[in-house]
């Protein structure tokens, strides 16, 4: 299978800076017949710690989110645009996301999901080519190279600045994405 190839080409490479320092790559997981992709900004401690993605408190936020619409992991699949920890959690670099992309796209080419939920502004902004600003993109499906993008606020974000708000902008963007999954 063409997952398990990427996953272990991810393992093993050598190409950027990030593998200097990572515990473990974090090629991604999930369903490969998902109809539903998240794509994140890049693993944190605990995903460097486990070698899968979205297991710290961000995590643990989507995955009560999915429940809320009836999905689990195992449903869906999860990656990051970068597969390696970057420093002090600090954004991927632009050679480090170049770097990396042709995994990501091997990944989605391999899936072929129904729609590819971006989590946070650096994922968006890789996936869709330009500059974004969360707050106006989230929600809203934006087409690209035959693809369904839906842009979604990071679960960080909300556990950064506690703001209920973005709580309920989050929970309303997965329940949009829950009609739109019953409309297929």
């Amino acid at each position: 299978m063409i997952l398990k190839v990427v996953a272990e080409q991810v393992k093993t490479c050598t190409k950027c800076p990030l593998y200097v320092t990572k515990i473990n790559a974090v090629p991604g997981t999930g369903s490969p017949y998902a109809k539903i992709m998240f794509i994140g900004e890049g693993p944190g401690a605990n995903e460097d710690a486990q070698g899968l993605p979205f297991v710290g408190a961000a995590g643990q936020l989507l995955d009560k989110l999915l429940e809320m619409i009836g999905l689990a992991r195992a449903d869906v699949f999860i990656t990051n645009i970068v597969k390696c920890r970057p420093p002090q959690n600090r954004t991927p670099q632009e050679n480090e996301i170049t770097i990396c992309k042709p995994y990501l796209q091997a990944q989605i080419a391999t899936i072929n999901p129904e729609i590819i939920i971006t989590l946070g502004t650096p994922a968006t902004q890789t996936m869709l080519g330009r500059t974004v600003s969360m707050s106006g993109i989230h929600g809203r499906i934006q087409l690209k190279e035959g693809f369904k993008f839906f842009p979604m606020y990071h679960p960080a974000a909300y556990l950064h600045k506690r703001d209920p708000q973005l709580l309920e902008d989050m929970k309303k963007d997965f329940r949009d994405l829950q009609k739109m999954i019953q409309q297929k």
